[in-house]
């Protein structure tokens, strides 16, 4: 079986293709297949064609992503929009020329409305206006979503879609200029802790909930949902309702979610809020009964997983840690 790793660099990507080079390692006969940015550029309609064509996967994983936190939606909505639409229509258009049957894509909780009913179920979907702070990025990835429906129902294949909530974990991006909004928490504060600073500012109010999965849980998940045989699959999704939320099922204000971080990275000054700063949607919480009933659910918990997290930061090269 030959499985191609789309983003196996990313933080889920790479979460992922751990997992199954275990599973390679502990005797299943698994070929993966990678390539890196450089050897092969995913909105380049011909690249992936001819990538596609040579290797003939069996089972695609489409975990790339042009990603960023609210700073980063903002600041380049155009390169959001048309990355993630290139990236998604020349993987899977041409997986499925290559005669792929078996294709799972990863998406966002972002594609919900900003005032969908909480907990975010999934026939949420094209019921109402998205938040505007990330738009493009939800219209693309709205779009990942009916083009596996729209494959499935007219030549047969089986391309399935989940939709994580946050993620955070190893391999996270800690970039202070376009990180989601824990990683740069926990890099603020680990710097105001070194640093020995009497306050942190956090943008916004601090009351948006927010809920977060880490990155081993979803690649679990992820796996979990692609090898569901196809009757069961389909006693929970409908065709044109086919995607899968992937979530802890839990939130936390961001104000509090601020306070665990600090506990974690040792910082005891003072916490402040900045209300000019964007809020984006007020809740963001996935309903997570649909994976649930087929089996699955998380298993790491928002405090362990964030020291677990944290840790990893620190065992990175000290030039990562003197970034911004």
């Amino acid at each position: 079986m030959r499985y191609y790793i789309a983003g196996h660099r990313g933080m889920v990507g790479g979460a992922i293709l751990r997992r199954l080079a275990a599973r390679q390692e502990a005797g299943e006969p698994l070929t993966l297949l990678t390539r890196t940015h450089a050897d092969l550029d995913l909105t380049d309609q011909v690249a992936v064609r001819d990538f596609m064509q040579t290797e003939r996967p069996d089972v695609v994983i489409l975990a790339a992503a042009k990603v960023g936190g609210i700073h980063a939606n903002n600041s380049y909505p155009a390169e959001f929009i048309y990355e993630n639409l290139m990236i998604e229509c020349n993987v899977i258009h041409q997986a499925y020329a290559a005669g792929v049957t078996r294709l799972l894509q990863l998406g966002s909780s972002c594609i919900y409305p900003r005032a969908v009913p909480q907990p975010m179920r999934e026939d949420a979907l094209l019921t109402g206006v998205l938040e505007p702070t990330n738009e493009p990025y939800a219209v693309a990835k709205i779009a990942g979503i009916k083009l596996c429906e729209s494959y499935n129902r007219q030549y047969g294949v089986d391309y399935r879609s989940v939709m994580p909530t946050n993620l955070y974990g190893p391999g996270d991006n800690f970039h202070p200029d376009n990180s989601h909004v824990l990683p740069a928490l926990m890099r603020r504060f680990h710097v105001a802790a070194r640093d020995g600073l009497d306050e942190v500012v956090i943008w916004g109010t601090g009351t948006p909930r927010r809920e977060f999965l880490h990155v081993d849980d979803m690649a679990e998940a992820s796996l979990f949902v692609l090898n569901l045989d196809a009757r069961t699959y389909g006693r929970e999704t409908q065709p044109m309702l086919s995607h899968i939320n992937v979530g802890s099922g839990e939130d936390i204000s961001i104000l509090d979610l601020a306070r665990l971080v600090a506990r974690i990275t040792g910082y005891t000054g003072r916490i402040a809020t900045d209300p000019d700063k964007p809020d984006g949607t007020p809740r963001k919480l996935m309903d997570v009964s649909r994976l649930a009933r087929l089996g699955w659910r998380a298993s790491i918990g928002l405090e362990q997983g964030i020291a677990e997290t944290y840790q990893w930061f620190l065992d990175q090269p000290a030039h990562m840690l003197r970034q911004g």
